[in-house]
C-alpha cells in the first residue's frame, strides 16, 4: 500500500479551523435573529424598547463574555476554555428554539452572547498563538471566515425555514443545536496552546512537544530555542511587575479600542441585523427583501476570502485603507440615495459596504488585536478589544430601530459616513504594519520592550 504523506501544515489548519468553529456559531447566532425579529415583535406584541432589548440581548451577553473571557482563558487555558463555549452555545441554542415567552428568550439568547464573547477572545489568541508568523494572518483570519460562513448560513437557512409554517422562528434559531455539538465534539481533538504551557502553566515538556508539531522542519537545538525565547519574554514581562493598565502598554491599548470602536461605528451590525427591514424601506416586498439578505451574506463570505488572501501579502494596515475608502463611498451613496430616493441604488451600496468590511476591517480586526499584546497580556488585551466591539454593537442594536423610526434613513447612514472618514484618519496616522513579524518582535516595533 502507497503511504500518505501529510503536510506539516495539516495539523496546524485543523487546530486552527476547530478553533475558528467558534466563529461560525458567532456568526450564526448572532444573525439568525434577523429573520425572526419581525414575528417575534408581533407574537409578543413587543414594544420598540423591548423588542430592541430582546434583539440586543445576546450583544449584551457578550459584553459580559468580553469582560469576564480573559480570565478563564489565563487560567484554564485556551483548550478548556473553547470547550465551555461550545457548551453554551448548544444550551442557547437549545433554550432559544422552546422560548415560551419573551424573557426566556432574552436569558436565552444572553447565554449565547456569553459564548460568543468568550470566543471572540480565546479563539483568534490560540490560532495567534499557534501560528508560524508568515501564516498567522490567513489562520487567525479564518475566525473572521467562519463569522461570516456563519452569517450566510444564517441567512439561508431563514430563507429556507421562513415559509413552513407559525413556528418558522423556534427552529431559525433552534438548528444552532446541531454545529453546536459538532463543534463541542471537535474541541477536544485540538492541543493546548504552546505558549500558554510555556508561560502560565509552566510546563515546558508540554509546551515543548507542542511546539515540536507546530514547527516539524525545526531541529531540536531550534526548538529549545524557540521555547526559549517565549518563556524569556514572558519572564521579562512579569519581572517588570507592571498591570494592564500602564503607560507601557498605552500603544496597544489605543489600538485595540480604536479598532473595535470604527469596526462598529461603520454600522455592520445594524445592516446585519436589520437587512431585511432596510430593504423594505426601499420599497421590496418582505420575501425578496429576505433573499436580498441571503446576498449579503454570500457578498460578504466571498469578499471575506480575498481578505484572508490579501492580508498576509498587502499587509493588515493596507486593507484598513481599502476598507475605508470602500465605506465611504458606498455608506456616502446610500445614505443620497435615501434623501433623493433613488432607492434602486441602495441594494448595490449595500452589497458595496458589505464587501469593503469584508476585505478590511472584517479580516483585520480579530488577527490585529491578537498580535499586538505582549503574551502575559494577550488575554487581556483580547477582552479589551472584544468588549469595545460589543459594547458599540449591542448600543447600536438596541438603538437601530428608534433611530430609522426617528430619523430619514439618509441621515444614519451619513453618520455611518463620517464615522469612516475618521477612520480612514486614524488609520493613516496610527496603524502599524505587523504582517510577517514574530509576535515577540512586534512587543518592540510597539515600543512595549
Amino acid at each position: 500500500m502507497k503511504s500518505v504523506t501529510v503536510s506539516p501544515a495539516a495539523p496546524i489548519f485543523f487546530w486552527s479551523l476547530v478553533s475558528a468553529m467558534a466563529g461560525f456559531l458567532f456568526g450564526f447566532d448572532t444573525v439568525v435573529i434577523s429573520g425572526a425579529e419581525k414575528t417575534i415583535q408581533t407574537l409578543w406584541g413587543l414594544s420598540d424598547t423591548l423588542h430592541g432589548i430582546a434583539m440586543a440581548s445576546a450583544l449584551y451577553g457578550t459584553v459580559i463574555g468580553s469582560v469576564i473571557g480573559g480570565w478563564p482563558t489565563d487560567r484554564w487555558g485556551r483548550k478548556v476554555t473553547l470547550i465551555w463555549v461550545g457548551v453554551l452555545y448548544l444550551v442557547s441554542a437549545v433554550w432559544s428554539g422552546l422560548a415560551p415567552e419573551v424573557i426566556s428568550l432574552i436569558v436565552a439568547r444572553f447565554i449565547g452572547g456569553l459564548g460568543v464573547g468568550i470566543s471572540t477572545i480565546a479563539a483568534p489568541l490560540y490560532i495567534a498563538e499557534i501560528s508560524p508568523p508568515e501564516r498567522r494572518g490567513r489562520l487567525a483570519g479564518m475566525f473572521q471566515f467562519n463569522i461570516v460562513f456563519g452569517i450566510v448560513i444564517a441567512f439561508l437557512s431563514n430563507y429556507l425555514l421562513g415559509g413552513i409554517g407559525a413556528d418558522a422562528w423556534r427552529w431559525m434559531l433552534g438548528v444552532a443545536a446541531a454545529p453546536s455539538l459538532v463543534y463541542l465534539l471537535l474541541c477536544f481533538r485540538i492541543p493546548e496552546s504552546p505558549r500558554w504551557l510555556l508561560t502560565r502553566k509552566d510546563d515546558r515538556a508540554q509546551g515543548v512537544a507542542v511546539l515540536r508539531m507546530i514547527q516539524p522542519e525545526m531541529n531540536e537545538g531550534q526548538i529549545q530555542t524557540l521555547a526559549d525565547q517565549i518563556a524569556s519574554a514572558a519572564s521579562a514581562g512579569r519581572a517588570r511587575s507592571e498591570g494592564f493598565w500602564s503607560s507601557r502598554l498605552r500603544a496597544p491599548i489605543l489600538l485595540a479600542f480604536s479598532i473595535a470602536f470604527f469596526n462598529q461605528l461603520s454600522g455592520i451590525n445594524a445592516v446585519l441585523y436589520f437587512a431585511p427591514r432596510i430593504f423594505e424601506l426601499t420599497g421590496l416586498a418582505a420575501k425578496a427583501a429576505l433573499l436580498q439578505s441571503v446576498g449579503i451574506g454570500i457578498t460578504n463570505l466571498i469578499f471575506t476570502f480575498i481578505g484572508l488572501w490579501l492580508i498576509d501579502r498587502l499587509g493588515r494596515r493596507t486593507l484598513l485603507y481599502l476598507g475605508s475608502f470602500g465605506y465611504i463611498t458606498s455608506l456616502g451613496l446610500c445614505a443620497w440615495a435615501f434623501f433623493t430616493q433613488h432607492y434602486a441604488i441602495v441594494p448595490a451600496c449595500i452589497f458595496t459596504f458589505i464587501a469593503a468590511h469584508a476585505i478590511g476591517q472584517g479580516a483585520v480586526i480579530w488577527v490585529f488585536i491578537a498580535e499586538i499584546f505582549p503574551d502575559q497580556h494577550r488575554a487581556g488585551g483580547q477582552s479589551l478589544g472584544s468588549f469595545t466591539h460589543w459594547v458599540f454593537a449591542a448600543l447600536l442594536t438596541t438603538f437601530f430601530p428608534r433611530m430609522v423610526s426617528s430619523l430619514p434613513p439618509g441621515w444614519v447612514f451619513t453618520f455611518f459616513c463620517g464615522m469612516m472618514a475618521l477612520q480612514l484618519v486614524w488609520v493613516h496616522l496610527m496603524v502599524p504594519e505587523t504582517k510577517g513579524v514574530p509576535l515577540e518582535k512586534i512587543e518592540k516595533q510597539l515600543g512595549i520592550v
